[in-house]
């Protein structure tokens, strides 16, 4: 059974990454992915469950789950493992092999996981981070994921699944952007990603003429932020790009609390930078077909904190 080709993107020294469903004729490659990433974490007692697979065992759970394999220029580099039960799923064996850690690599691969999870019906993932290891902890809870469990050093931590939306057309995007403005309210922050062209100011258009604000909204790329006030009484936009800023110092330059608890902010390119704006935040991840001649796009809608979780149902609504 050939690979199944699940997205595909540059990585910033030019290589291709390649994400992919892998087959069972795989167990063997992604077994050494596995052991050589667990084999070069600190030695911890008593030593993880992972250095013990075999090409049967990783056979075994991609027989009862799924795989996301990252290829680059062809060669395995990283591997996710993830089981389901019902609405429950499971992320297991996080993998990156030690020539191609700090890439995105590990990250590239849960987001694929979480939208075939999304994809499912699943509503909650689940997974197992070691307290040894306090950076891999805090690269969970940068990705969402919160403590609900734990048992000796071992910790269960979770998050909800995004809500998906298919868009068929650049309209259809901009109607859910015009849809959303009727659960947004002032103080929220929001916070898009997705490739060049994926649709991000499409939907950012859609959530301006919902909310009745003034100005065309058009990519802040070289002003890095542009304020719409309201026509109708609402809350303004704040329409942020955050593609040239490296960090949260530099996105606080911008002086945003000014108008935080008064608008509605909006932050494309944000993923990684922008979260430290609100302990609750809307993630919206936009991606494109495969498939260069289909202009469908999948947008992801991620509650993160109390105010969206329990506005989830009507974000599914949308």
């Amino acid at each position: 059974m050939p690979q199944t080709l699940l997205a595909e993107t540059a990585l910033a020294d030019g290589r291709t990454l390649s994400i992919v469903e892998p087959a069972p004729a795989d167990a063997a490659a992604i077994c050494e992915v596995i052991r050589e990433a667990f084999g070069n974490r600190p030695v911890v007692d008593p030593p993880p469950p992972a250095l013990a697979e075999t090409p049967d065992t990783v056979a075994a759970a991609l027989a009862g789950g799924f795989g996301v394999l990252a290829l680059v220029d062809g060669r395995p580099a990283g591997i996710v493992i993830v089981s389901v039960d019902g609405p429950m799923a499971g992320i297991h064996r996080v993998s990156v092999r030690p020539g191609y850690q700090r890439q995105g690599i590990a990250s590239a691969m849960v987001e694929v996981a979480i939208e075939l999870l999304t994809a499912r019906a699943a509503s909650t993932v689940e997974l197992i981070a070691r307290e040894e290891f306090p950076q891999v902890v805090a690269w969970w809870r940068r990705h969402g994921f919160v403590e609900v469990g734990r048992r000796g050093t071992s910790l269960t931590l979770a998050r909800q699944l995004p809500v998906r939306l298919e868009a068929p057309t650049a309209e259809d995007t901009q109607d859910i952007g015009r849809r959303l403005a009727g659960v947004v309210r002032a103080g929220d922050v929001i916070i898009a990603s997705g490739d060049l062209g994926a649709g991000k100011t499409t939907l950012a258009q859609g959530l301006g003429a919902g909310l009745g604000v003034a100005g065309a909204i058009i990519s802040p790329t070289f002003v890095l932020s542009r304020v719409h006030p309201s026509t109708v009484g609402g809350p303004a936009l704040v329409h942020v790009d955050a593609y040239r800023l490296g960090s949260f110092a530099e996105l606080e330059d911008l002086d945003l609390e000014v108008s935080l608890d008064d608008s509605v902010t909006l932050v494309e390119w944000g993923a990684g930078i922008a979260e430290g704006l609100a302990e609750d935040y809307l993630e919206i991840d936009i991606r494109r077909s495969v498939d260069p001649d289909d202009e469908t796009r999948w947008i992801f809608l991620t509650p993160i904190g109390g105010r969206w979780t329990a506005a989830r149902p009507e974000l599914e609504a949308l």
